[in-house]
């Protein structure tokens, strides 16, 4: 699958490699009209962004993202988002979405 940075979810996972977006049962987070119950991806909308990386505050200090469904989805999923938010402030978005199709991956993974 190409990389592209529309892939990006607002909370730093990448779509791109989602079995459910590649079906195409969903549009992935920045045109998923249903997702308004993800309160990330409606801050990140309401402050202009693509992403939380887009954010000045510490993603690990932020209550809106370090919330209980977020807590959750990391252990389910083994899911390191604050570091993938951090890759991505680091490289941008275009070497996160080409490192994450690479490892093919939602996710990076805690250690």
């Amino acid at each position: 699958m190409k990389p592209e940075n529309e892939k990006i979810a607002a909370c730093g996972l990448y779509c791109g490699e989602c079995r459910k977006f590649q079906s195409g049962k969903c549009p992935g987070c920045l045109k998923n009209e249903k997702a308004s119950w993800c309160k990330i991806r409606q801050c990140c909308m309401d402050k202009g962004f693509s992403t939380c990386a887009e954010c000045s505050m510490d993603v690990k200090e932020c209550r809106t993202y370090s919330n209980f469904i977020g807590k959750v989805f990391s252990v389910l999923f083994n899911s390191d988002r604050p570091a993938c938010i951090s890759y991505i402030r680091q490289n941008g978005m275009e070497a996160f979405a080409e490192e994450m199709t690479r490892r093919g991956c939602q996710t990076m993974k805690r250690k």
